[in-house]
């Protein structure tokens, strides 16, 4: 093998390296802006967790916590403080929403919520009342 064909290998070789560089530099580039993307939203995730906490806190350490979203003054409103207790899918089509499971079962969690706040109890699985004023 003479000298100007081992020079060619080589910078043939080269070539490729560089290539291979470049291509690599442009991949760190664009994994190092996909990162701070990343970093950003798990800030902000952090600050909203933390502001949801703060929040909740004093509503659910409250003596009588209080229920001001308009969606379940609605659901509480269906209620009847005399009445029977009333199912996930009673209080849908009360509230004239879908009664298909997806409907329901979010319904369901809502009465749950309710339930933890003690503004609902639930004598039996699935059944939900108001819960007794106490004097």
């Amino acid at each position: 093998m003479n000298t100007t064909t081992i020079l060619e290998l080589i910078d043939a070789r080269q070539r490729a390296a560089t290539a291979a560089a470049a291509d690599l530099r442009e991949h760190i580039a664009k994994l190092t802006s996909e990162l701070a993307t990343v970093e950003a939203e798990l800030a902000d995730l952090q600050i909203t967790r933390q502001t949801l906490k703060t929040i909740t806190r004093a509503e659910l350490t409250a003596a009588a916590p209080t229920i001001s979203s308009e969606p379940y003054q609605q659901i509480i409103a269906v209620f009847d403080p005399d009445g029977g207790g009333l199912r996930a899918r009673d209080v849908c089509q009360a509230l004239g929403i879908g009664v298909a499971p997806k409907d329901t079962e979010g319904m369901r969690a809502k009465l749950k919520r309710l339930v933890t706040r003690q503004v609902l109890t639930e004598p039996e699985p699935g059944l939900f009342t108001l819960t007794p004023k106490r004097t």
